[in-house]
């Protein structure tokens, strides 16, 4: 048996009627960066995320950067990033040429450890990038508690974490503003690059909707240097189409990942871990094994698909090799990285590969 890890085919084919009709209906009208499709989008996102207003962009990479614009962060400040997730929440600071400082994870959710948090911020601390890796909530309680000390803003990068919840709040309005994304592979993504900015600061969202129309708020009149970061009609469009099915296709996740949860018994298998105070999303269904590599072998030889993500800590990349980090610096990301395996965990896989997964993981030895 075949089990894909990610099958954009089987997952687009039963709705392509419906995306080339709402592309069709993009064509007639024109609207092809921001218009309708990107307003309806923005409505539509927000309502079902739980969000009170959200603001298009052209990714969620472009979300972050605009975030720390609108923070007015520079090179005086410090900003705090997890050491393991995607690099793009590293670009937040990078972009805007502030400090970027590393923390470590927590071993048993991933996300960034308070306790690490505390140890690296200094009284140029000024915003911590709280990211909700892989579709579970930071601990946003303990964050948010640390920033107020420190008088640091909170931004979640929230592009894993579609539906997500944290004590029952939807993730993306906890801290002072959050980025999504909506790149192909993501719980909701697109069919091309594309994310939004949310935050309950009604004044936050309207400059970020300035600074992604080259910092204009009327035609021709430029009120800050800003960028060109506007979400295209297109992909609004294809958006559109894909978010009614956003609820059950994160359900049939949750599902798959109880029964990983449930099934899987291999010896020195540790899977993941949701504290009773995270929702998870499953993007990912990563599980740790000392002999990773090994497995992953095994499993592409059983026709099992397979990703290690992600298989480098940030602080060991070599575009940050010059800021003073090494190996042992974050033994937790380091040990993260070296033993992640994810698993197939699109909601279009059937109970049949499910369960040819879990056995096949099962009988490794």
């Amino acid at each position: 048996m075949k089990v894909p890890f990610i099958d954009l085919k089987r997952a687009h084919d039963p709705i392509r009627g419906e995306i080339l009709e709402a592309f069709a209906r993009t064509l007639d009208h024109g609207e092809f960066c921001l218009g309708t499709e990107v307003s309806n989008f923005e409505t539509g996102f927000a309502a079902v995320q739980g969000l009170s207003c959200v603001v298009g962009v052209g990714s969620g990479t472009e979300a972050l950067h605009l975030i720390a614009c609108a923070l007015e962060l520079g090179p005086e400040d410090e900003v705090i990033v997890p050491a393991f997730t995607f690099i793009a929440s590293a670009w937040l600071p990078e972009y805007v040429g502030a400090k970027l400082v590393f923390a470590d994870i927590d071993p048993e959710t991933y996300t960034i450890d308070p306790k690490s948090i505390e140890s690296n911020a200094t009284e140029k601390t000024k915003a911590i990038v709280a990211t909700h890796l892989f579709g579970l909530p930071a601990d946003m309680d303990s964050i948010q508690r640390i920033a107020d000390q420190l008088g640091a803003k909170v931004v979640e990068d929230a592009a894993q974490a579609h539906m997500a919840k944290y004590k029952g709040r939807p993730v993306g309005e906890i801290g002072d503003a959050g980025a999504f994304s909506f790149y192909p592979t993501k719980n909701l993504g697109g069919l091309g690059e594309g994310g939004c900015v949310s935050s309950k600061n009604s004044a936050l969202l309207e400059k970020v909707a300035i600074l992604r129309a080259h910092g204009s708020k009327e035609r021709y009149l430029n009120h800050f240097v800003g960028y060109n970061n506007r979400m295209e009609g297109l992909q609004a469009a294809a958006l559109n189409v894909k978010l009614p099915y956003l609820e059950a296709k994160t359900e049939r996740r949750r599902e798959i990942a109880d029964k990983y949860a449930q099934g899987i018994i291999l010896q020195n298998a540790v899977l993941p871990h949701e504290p009773n105070w995270g929702r998870s999303v499953f993007h990912m269904y990563t599980l740790q094994h000392p002999d990773r590599d090994r497995l992953k072998t095994y499993l592409a030889e059983k026709g099992i698909g397979t990703d290690i993500v992600y298989p480098y800590p940030l602080h060991l990349q070599p575009c940050f090799a010059d800021r003073g980090y090494g190996v042992g610096s974050f033994p937790e990301s380091e040990k993260l990285a070296k033993h992640c395996l994810s698993l197939p965990i699109v909601p279009e896989l059937t109970d049949a590969e499910v369960d040819y997964v879990i056995e096949s993981i099962n009988a490794f030895s």
